[in-house]
């Protein structure tokens, strides 16, 4: 700290180039938090995900600048396969998150607050510890992790895992003296799940989109329907692959960028459409390239899975696609569907490949209605949802806290 200048530490389980809309939000939020006049310090581990896709790290701790912010890595366990078990993940977080604790500890007093974002819930122990120590300190809470790892399939319900992870999480949220949600109906559930009384601490900071980066150039040539981000389990990708198969379109492409957990299953399903050529899977690509990809693209898909635990869902690629300029089709998620409707930027049909393939139909045969919903989706976006506008508001949420513990 020096002057008036207030410093920030912000705890992320991953940062660009790193995959993922958390990524690329804590890189967004930090870069717009100094031009709010803060000092912004990032801890992440090492490059790790999309697992299997960066080389093994043997430097225990390495410090790097990115535009003014200064970003410190620390070495964890690197899984090597698409779908590791409990064990490697949870050893990728908790080393990480053990030694990001220990540089907290070692550094009290050059910093004014910290926020931890989760998922996973394990970037809060950091948080719990200072916060006991006189620290303040945001909880960020991008979504309901545990209920989406029990809705998918990754630990059982009712299983020790599971209620060992809710009372941490019940610790958690009690102990933040703020907690940050990027939807009001997260509030809702976590009162619901978690007890009364987390309400007047629960600030609404939502996602949003770096209009100087995302912006529509109009360069589209050829029916693409785009995808981007983490191809995973919460993603119905699968409905998506099989739609391509019913389409009128023989020359439209559903071009995967990006990569994940189940990137094989959808290369296997693909082949077995016979579906080669209609399908792309570009792999990692650097961030950069991203506004220029949607650019390029027809219509951008959002495909969650409809299970509950993702009903409060709201996948940052949606903000950048209409940013772009980019109709957006989106399944599953009633928050998602809300602001579909809302934003006037898209449409939202069933989790099913017919309905989904209808939906592209529609959008490809009539120009002049996909002109329609970018312009409304672009419009929508520019007013609410850029990152500097929602930097300012959180930038007001930091000061508050930090002025109420000094």
């Amino acid at each position: 700290m020096s002057g008036d200048t207030r410093h920030v530490v912000f705890v992320s389980q991953r940062y660009p180039p790193e995959q993922g809309g958390n990524a690329s939000r804590i890189r967004d939020t930090a870069t717009n938090l100094r031009e709010h006049g803060w000092d912004v310090t990032v801890l992440s581990p090492v490059k790790s995900y999309p697992f299997g896709e960066f080389e093994r790290s043997r430097s225990w701790h390495t410090t790097e600048s990115d535009e003014g912010i200064t970003v410190h890595r620390f070495w964890t366990w690197q899984p090597r396969t698409n779908d590791p078990s409990i064990v490697n993940r949870l050893a990728y977080f908790l080393v990480f998150t053990l030694h990001a604790l220990w540089w907290l500890l070692r550094n009290r007093g050059r910093y004014d607050i910290v926020v931890t974002s989760s998922p996973p819930i394990t970037t809060e122990l950091p948080g719990i510890v200072l916060s006991m120590l006189g620290t303040p300190w945001i909880a960020d809470v991008r979504d309901l992790w545990i209920d989406a790892a029990v809705a998918l399939g990754h630990i059982a319900e009712g299983s020790v895992p599971e209620r060992a992870a809710r009372r941490f999480q019940r610790f958690a949220l009690r102990t933040a003296d703020r907690i940050s949600v990027t939807t009001d109906a997260t509030t809702e559930v976590l009162e619901e799940t978690y007890g009364p009384g987390l309400e007047h601490k629960t600030v609404l900071i939502p996602n949003g989109v770096d209009i100087d980066d995302f912006y529509p150039t109009g360069t589209d040539e050829r029916p693409v329907i785009v995808y981007t981000g983490n191809i995973g389990t919460a993603q119905d990708l699968h409905a998506c692959v099989r739609a391509m198969a019913r389409i009128s379109s023989d020359e439209a492409v559903l071009r995967l960028v990006g990569s994940g957990d189940v990137e094989p299953e959808l290369k296997t399903l693909a082949d077995e459409l016979s579906l080669n050529g209609r399908i792309e899977f570009t792999g990692l690509v650097p961030r950069q390239q991203v506004p220029e990809i949607l650019n390029e693209a027809t219509v951008g898909v959002a495909p969650l899975k409809d299970t509950e635990a993702l009903e409060y869902a709201m996948p940052t690629k949606v903000y950048e696609y209409l940013a772009c300029g980019l109709p957006v089709l989106a399944t599953g998620g009633s928050h998602l569907r809300q602001f579909v409707e809302d934003s006037g930027g898209g449409v939202h049909v069933e989790n099913d490949p017919d309905r989904i393939a209808e939906a592209i139909d529609a959008l490809l045969a009539d120009d002049a209605y996909r002109t329609e919903l970018a312009e409304r989706g672009h419009e929508y976006v520019l007013d609410r949802y850029t990152r500097d506008r929602i930097a300012e508001r959180l930038s007001d949420e930091l000061n508050a806290a930090v002025d109420e513990k000094t």
